[in-house]
């Protein structure tokens, strides 16, 4: 199971439109896309851009997460 950072930026879902229906979105913000693992790769992404074409979700909260670094609707 992963999160919404690495479902957005996972190349497997380029063009695609994804629909969240876990009513808590956004609570952990988005991390940082600069943090790199030993290879070089992003740590907390599965890419460095996103992948997707759109998203639906019914609602956002506010983030409140040590890691997060912006606003998912940012």
């Amino acid at each position: 199971m992963v999160g919404y950072p690495e479902s957005l930026t996972d190349p497997s879902f380029r063009g695609q439109i994804l629909t969240f229906t876990y009513p808590l979105l956004g609570n952990y913000g988005v991390p940082s896309s600069s943090t790199r693992d030993e290879w070089g790769l992003p740590r907390f992404l599965e890419s460095t851009e996103l992948q997707v074409r759109g998203l639906v979700v019914r609602g956002l909260t506010a983030p409140s997460h040590w890691g997060s670094r912006r606003r998912l609707e940012d």
